[in-house]
């Protein structure tokens, strides 16, 4: 009742004794806020500072003062000590604030800059801005880089996960920042909650890196697992979020992933706010491939089943149809000799990414396989084509063919892992090498790199343990080739698929 008779250093003051006493006022809060839109311009630089972080604390963003703040913080950009930049990021992250590219650029420009005076607390929170916005700031990862290694000894374990998770939610990799955590963490692990230990494995096992100390720094973290395994009942995404950073980098503690997969587990997935489908699949399927001995839970068939159709229905939209992959998969179908030797498909839905698949003979030759492309109605037949000079001429000088292999429906999937190889019962049995393509794009990389991430590099190793030769089509090369004659891109595609090392490879 008395809020509107109060000066604003006494309603900023209120505010955080409230915090302190940690209590939610959310009615308080809202006219403290108005209250600022009003008298705005009044506000003094430690006012507007302590209003944002009193925003976050109350965990919730007023859309009518972002504006305001954005351009308070510009105007005042260059006067604000390194601690309040801290602050605001703090309270900017805490309230889920979304802030202009522009203006945290600003901010990491200014921090770049002056990081040897910042502290480790207010670096911390300006990381958890930068992360929030997805935002590559290669000068502050750099120097970073540089400042942050000795400070990670006397760091607080919360403090440390930031940085990891920061530098795995921008996908950089940086050697001797990731050490630095793993020599440290172990003596600091009790430390950990439950969050922490799983973005811990999700930071190490996403960026695909196994420290000099792994053993260590691996038991450690699974015994902070097992020892916070209560947590988990609250936070089941915290869990399969430390287990799918350790399937990343090929580790699958049996004990923990039969509590996974177990129904009463699954089904406080299922109240889960997160969407934990994908990464559900994704472990399950995993542990059936990579661990033939594991006798624990498992997901129901029914469950895959569902994963797998959502798997498949999201690529019919968004994998299957983008242009780097069309191309690939039009020109194979020309220099192999028709759609039935190539399938553009998942080979392991819970990869999330998509497989042109080739077939060749051992002395070579494509083989035709493709029993559900537009030719599936015509009796098949493997004609040996030998891909020679001649041949290549008239298929480089020929018209451009349009894309003959249309999408497979959803209800196109498959059943089992027995069928992660595709169907070819109509064509004769041969001896034969499975070639699985990847055309990747720079998602699939850590920032700036050819260092596969950790989903990617699973994918690799479990196409490979299920029998299939992985052949690399990059963004780096073939990406610049879209962009060139026909010719050029055959070429590319024949000295791909026709490696004679690929078949010693088999």
């Amino acid at each position: 009742r008395r809020v509107w008779d109060m000066e604003l250093e006494q309603l900023l003051l209120v505010a955080d004794c409230w915090r302190c006493l940690e209590r939610s006022v959310p009615s308080y809060l809202s006219i403290l806020f108005s209250f600022a839109n009003l008298h705005w311009k009044e506000l003094t630089l430690p006012q507007f500072v302590q209003l944002v972080y009193i925003i976050g604390e109350g965990r919730r963003s007023p859309a009518d003062l972002m504006q305001k703040v954005e351009s308070t913080i510009l105007k005042y950009l260059d006067s604000f000590t390194l601690e309040e930049l801290g602050a605001i990021c703090l309270g900017l992250f805490k309230s889920l604030s979304g802030i202009s590219d522009h203006v945290m650029r600003r901010i990491a420009d200014r921090v770049s800059l002056q990081m040897e005076d910042t502290s480790t607390y207010a670096l911390v929170n300006v990381l958890k801005m930068l992360r929030y916005t997805r935002m590559d700031h290669l000068p502050l990862l750099k120097e970073l880089g540089r400042v942050i290694p000795p400070r990670i000894p006397t760091v607080n374990i919360q403090g440390i996960m930031h940085i990891t998770l920061t530098y795995s939610s921008l996908h950089f990799f940086d050697e001797g920042v990731l050490a630095a955590v793993a020599m440290a963490l172990p003596s600091k692990v009790s430390y950990c909650r439950s969050k922490d230990a799983a973005k811990f494995l999700w930071s190490f096992g996403c960026l695909d890196y196994e420290p000099p100390n792994e053993e260590e720094f691996y038991s450690s973290l699974i015994k902070q697992i097992h020892r916070k395994l209560h947590e988990f009942r609250r936070f089941p995404e915290h869990l399969l979020t430390a287990l799918l950073g350790l399937a990343f980098v090929k580790r699958f503690p049996e004990e923990l992933i039969d509590y996974a997969l177990r129904e009463e587990f699954l089904q406080k997935t299922r109240g889960s706010k997160y969407g934990l489908s994908k990464d559900l699949f994704t472990l399950g399927r995993s542990v059936e491939i990579e661990c033939p001995t594991y006798r624990g839970s498992r997901l129901p068939p029914q469950l895959c089943q569902e994963f797998t159709e959502m798997a498949l229905e999201f690529a019919e939209q968004e994998i299957y149809v983008r242009p780097e992959i069309v191309e690939a998969t039009t020109l194979l179908e020309t220099m192999l000799g028709g759609p039935e030797y190539v399938k553009n498909h998942m080979i392991l839905p819970h990869t999330r990414s998509s497989d042109l698949e080739v077939r060749l003979s051992t002395d070579g030759h494509p083989i035709p396989f493709n029993s559900k492309g537009p030719v599936a109605a015509r009796e098949l037949r493997d004609i040996g084509v030998s891909l020679t000079d001649d041949l290549m001429s008239r298929l480089i000088k020929g018209a451009p063919v349009e894309v003959r292999n249309k999408p497979r429906t959803p209800g196109e999937k498959r059943e089992d892992r027995a069928q992660a190889e595709p169907e070819s019962e109509h064509f004769p049995v041969a001896q034969e090498v499975k070639l699985a393509l990847q055309v990747s794009n720079r998602n699939h990389y850590c920032y700036g790199s050819k260092r596969l991430l950790g989903l990617h590099c699973l994918k690799r190793r479990q196409l490979r343990q299920l029998g299939y030769v992985v052949v690399e089509l990059p963004f780096w090369e073939w990406f610049p080739l879209l962009r060139r004659t026909r010719s050029e891109k055959l070429s590319y595609l024949h000295y791909k698929v026709f490696d004679p090392a690929l078949l010693t490879r088999a």
